[in-house]
């Protein structure tokens, strides 16, 4: 009987010290990993700041206004300068226009496959390729937003302005949040805009606009889901896609108009995609020296991003 006792308080303190293995083995292995996930967070803390630097130090160099914001889409990051500051919105604002278009789709007051016959009165100068076309030529308002869109198209957004109405598109734009964006005349209406009528924007209002097409919370999931599709196609790439690599898909808009010119997009990357706005007001003769900056601004963001695929979250 005494053996049994001696074997059975042998097998309990056997028990009792592989437990207590176990608890100090799990216990090192969640300090270890509580240690790495606070290394990990310093460091990524570090990058936002150099990040934030880096931009800094490209706004003090250039010689005109900025807005921006740069915000990761899947950790609660972002950096802004001038977010709230007004620009002039040239072409950034057939973002909001094509958004409006779809929702008169979806409520009725128009149809994506109706044909729209082009007028000699529809033709608008500056970018796309409508205004060399012969009066009569048929296009439907799907087509005339895509062709608006990526290939930036004058024409094709003054025909859509006249299909939904100026009314229409301000209404809409307040119905989306935008909080500073203002739709006064027709995009490439240049005679108003000499005469002191301009569209406004902010780089704010854009990048909420982007987010929530991008979280498919605008209109629907398939208007947000086309608006991201034709944004991906857009052929005006020596700004925000100028330096990143050729496998990295960006959706954006383009906006150049005199002595303005913007980029805003979403960045697609395997480690966390991203929302970059660049709007600027600048003092040169051509907005070479703007898309340059827009371009090495962007750049910047990217090599942050490719970086970190989550936020680290740590409590010391």
């Amino acid at each position: 009987m005494k053996h049994l006792k001696i074997i059975a308080l042998m097998l309990f303190l056997t028990f009792l010290a592989g437990i207590g293995g176990y608890f100090t083995a799990e216990y090192r292995s969640g300090h270890l990993e509580a240690q790495k996930n606070k290394i990990a967070f310093e460091k990524r803390e570090t990058a936002w700041l150099e990040l934030k630097q880096a931009v800094a130090n490209e706004i003090g160099q250039f010689k005109g206004e900025v807005g921006i914001v740069i915000k990761g889409l899947d950790v609660n990051q972002e950096i802004s300068f001038n977010k709230e500051k007004l620009f002039p919105s040239a072409s950034l604002a057939k973002v909001p226009v094509m958004v409006a278009c779809f929702l008169a789709a979806d409520q009725g007051r128009i149809k994506l496959d109706r044909n729209i016959a082009l007028k000699s009165t529809d033709k608008l100068t500056g970018s796309g390729s409508l205004k060399e076309m012969k009066p009569g030529a048929t296009f439907s308002a799907e087509e005339l937003i895509g062709l608006m869109i990526y290939d930036s198209d004058n024409t094709a957004s003054n025909m859509l302005t006249n299909l939904i109405g100026i009314d229409y598109l301000k209404n809409s734009f307040k119905a989306f949040g935008l909080k500073n964006t203002t739709f006064s005349r027709k995009i490439a209406d240049f005679n108003s805009r000499d005469k002191g009528i301009e569209n406004y924007t902010t780089a704010e209002d854009m990048a909420f606009l982007l987010e929530r097409i991008y979280r498919k919370s605008l209109v629907s999931k398939d208007a947000s889901e086309r608006c991201i599709r034709l944004m991906k196609l857009s052929r005006t790439n020596h700004r925000i896609p100028k330096y990143l690599p050729a496998e990295i898909t960006v959706a954006h808009k383009t906006g150049l108009e005199r002595d303005v010119c913007h980029d805003a997009g979403i960045v697609f990357t395997r480690k966390g995609d991203f929302i970059i706005v660049v709007l600027t007001k600048h003092a040169n003769s051509t907005g070479a020296l703007s898309m340059e900056f827009i371009a090495k601004v962007s750049l910047y963001a990217y090599n942050y991003f490719k970086q970190f695929n989550r936020m680290f979250t740590y409590e010391g």
